[in-house]
């Protein structure tokens, strides 16, 4: 029995998931203790910016080059190497007693978390037939905005009870070993299972000429449209919340920090419930642009609705509000749909690299030009609110060039019983 039929894909599903589930919130968890880290460090939010957007520069960086890696040799090897490097710089982070620690520990973490996602797709396509891959994709979007969720309220808890440092440096030890899990699942086990020469020939498949994959993507139109669908809607939404939109919360409406976190849950909410129904109803539709044309249409309309509203909305509009851009983030997950629809396996890993590399573009510029925006008008005039208001144009901007994106995306019918 091959892969793709065998019972033990399920046990790789899960423990892929679960790695990236811990990965994904150690993508956004540093945004609750943004006011503790300017106190106890004594830096500015332009620091502070940077500090978030350095993990994000990295992770951008890394994906062309970790697709080249993963379409090469596999994604086995590097998601394991992954999870074990953002275990580590998030314990470095917790023992962190100089802004430089902090800065190298984000490095390190951006290096392991680049591995996740484009390996993870590989993986996917490894172990599940073409028909189960859609629906998949909507499973491993919502794992992603779980671990988004598991940053706010419950981490929010835990940092409560045990203090930022004992949270992070328990979470680093946890990833730590699923760095050894998956070594056991997709290594020894898989070995173990199956013939050593089917694991191998399947890696052999892979090695295509990376150079001509390459050209081919940089003059691909496809190519750069998923690019630019990914940039509107990933990096608004993950830039935001995981540097300002906790101090928002408390300086725009005076609230808690919990309270605040609670907000942000609605949002993540919203991306739960957007990345398996999107997928969903991508399949029953046929088609990949039509749901995803709206979908970045009502993410612009509702980051544009904040400048409308003077940066500060009624709170129930402001739930509302992130639910709807939070749905947005949860149906990115039809970018790698559409990859897969329009490109090879063997070169999934690339141009999945390519795409990811848009959205997370975006994540690593945000949060930069926000908190310079913000210091220019608390340096300026003392006024927040101003501030806030025109940082809110920066997701703006972005959104216009996601709808961009999703308007020249070449149509690619799918099967209906995908």
């Amino acid at each position: 029995m091959d892969k793709q039929h065998h019972r033990y894909r399920w046990v790789v599903f899960v423990a892929v998931l679960f790695t990236y589930l811990l990965m994904a919130s150690q993508r956004t968890a540093p945004g609750l203790i943004t006011d503790q880290l300017m106190r106890d460090f004594g830096v500015t939010a332009s620091t502070i910016g940077l500090l978030t957007s350095i993990q994000f520069f990295v992770y951008t960086s890394l994906q062309i080059p970790m697709g080249v890696l993963a379409d090469r040799f596999g994604p086995n090897f590097f998601l394991i190497m992954g999870a074990t490097l953002t275990g580590l710089g998030t314990i470095l982070y917790s023992l962190g007693t100089h802004e430089f620690v902090l800065f190298f520990s984000r490095i390190l973490t951006g290096v392991g978390d680049a591995t996740i996602w484009v390996n993870m797709v590989l993986i996917l396509a490894q172990w599940f037939q073409k028909k189960e891959f859609v629906r998949l994709i909507g499973f491993a979007g919502m794992t992603g905005s779980l671990g988004f969720l598991l940053a706010t309220v419950p981490f929010a808890t835990l940092i409560f009870l045990f203090g930022w440092r004992i949270s992070f440096f328990s979470t680093g030890l946890l990833l730590c070993l699923c760095g050894v899990l998956l070594y056991f699942v997709l290594v020894k086990n898989a070995k173990r299972i199956f013939s050593a020469k089917a694991i191998v020939e399947a890696e052999v498949v892979q090695r295509e000429k990376t150079s001509v994959l390459l050209r081919r993507i940089f003059l691909n139109r496809q190519a750069w449209a998923l690019f630019f669908c990914h940039f509107g809607v990933v990096g608004g939404y993950v830039g935001f919340i995981s540097s300002w939109a906790v101090p928002y919360g408390i300086n725009m409406y005076e609230m808690t920090r919990s309270e605040a976190s609670q907000l942000i849950m609605i949002g993540l909410i919203g991306a739960l419930i957007g990345a398996p129904l999107t997928s969903w109803l991508a399949g029953w539709l046929e088609t990949i642009k039509k749901p995803y044309i709206v979908v970045h249409i009502a993410v612009l309309l509702s980051w544009f609705s904040f400048l409308l509203y003077k940066g500060q909305p009624s709170i129930f509009w402001l739930i509302v509000l992130f639910f709807i851009i939070g749905f947005g983030y949860g149906a990115s997950a039809l970018t790698f749909a559409a990859v897969r629809q329009t490109f090879p396996i063997t070169e999934s890993g690339i141009v999945s690299g390519f795409a990811n590399t848009g959205g997370f573009l975006s994540a690593v510029l945000l949060p930069i030009i926000f908190g310079y925006v913000l210091d220019y008008f608390q340096d300026a005039t003392g006024n927040l609110s101003d501030g806030y208001y025109y940082g809110f144009i920066s997701p703006v901007i972005f959104s216009i060039i996601g709808l961009i994106g999703v308007l020249i995306l070449k149509e690619k019918h799918i099967k209906a019983d995908l």
